[in-house]
């Protein structure tokens, strides 16, 4: 496997850190079939070395909580076979369960170890290249109404300083559209989401997809369902050949 990393940062709240499986503060350690590992796809730790990737991706970064089952390795195992046979997956997860729009901000921890963790993960381990920004976040900012009212704004913001600060003016940026937060403000959130018209920015909608009993998190079903949603988006507007999906 002598090609370099195709490399994809996960990041945003809980939701993209993975909750499937995790009730009552424990992981049921269920792995479905389409979130299997596989020596080709590989995950960026928090001490920044490349490893085999197996879920929870983000059992070493979102810390604070319990992880489960996200939409990475669904994602990375649909992608995989559109790819050439040489083809090597990197993961860099980053996302931190429970966090505001305003914490990812240029300038914040959040934000400068995400930018941080994806140059680092494109210059070891032999080298990759940085496909693709996948982001699900926005469930914290349905809460008030200056929130909801401002997410339009600081998410283009997000996506603008992202692009510059790794010298990637064209980088996809896959965004979901929130399923889950408070009936308040909601709506309000998904219409900013869904209303972002930069260029090579893709919006998946996760309305509709299972929830566990806390009504916020996706189940482990709907997660496997969101990543091959994201690697549909991302094969289809940026691979010439989607077979397989």
């Amino acid at each position: 496997m002598s090609e370099q990393k195709q490399i994809f940062v996960l990041s945003g709240q809980s939701n993209m850190a993975g909750r499937g499986g995790v009730r009552h503060h424990r992981w049921d350690g269920v792995v479905p079939t389409e979130c299997r590992p596989n020596p080709s796809i590989l995950r960026f730790s928090a001490r920044c070395h490349w490893e085999e990737a197996h879920d929870p991706l983000h059992r070493d970064i979102d810390t604070a909580k319990i992880c489960g089952v996200g939409p990475g390795m669904a994602f990375a195992n649909a992608l995989l076979p559109c790819l050439s046979d040489e083809a090597v997956l990197g993961l860099v997860p980053c996302a931190i369960g429970g966090t505001a729009i305003k914490e990812w901000e240029r300038g914040s921890r959040l934000y400068e170890e995400m930018v941080r963790r994806a140059r680092k993960a494109a210059e070891l381990g032999g080298g990759g290249e940085i496909k693709a920004v996948l982001w699900y976040q926005g469930e914290s900012d349905t809460t008030s109404h200056g929130a909801a009212e401002a997410y339009a704004a600081n998410i283009e913001k997000l996506i603008r300083d992202v692009r510059l600060d790794l010298s990637l003016p064209s980088l996809p940026f896959i965004q979901v559209a929130i399923a889950s937060g408070d009936k308040h403000y909601i709506e309000k959130i998904r219409e900013a989401q869904l209303g972002i018209s930069m260029p090579d920015v893709l919006n998946v909608d996760a309305m509709g997809l299972p929830l566990n009993e806390d009504n916020l998190h996706l189940t482990t079903e709907a997660q496997v369902l969101l990543g091959n949603m994201l690697a549909e988006a991302y094969a289809e507007h940026y691979l010439t050949t989607i077979d397989g999906l």
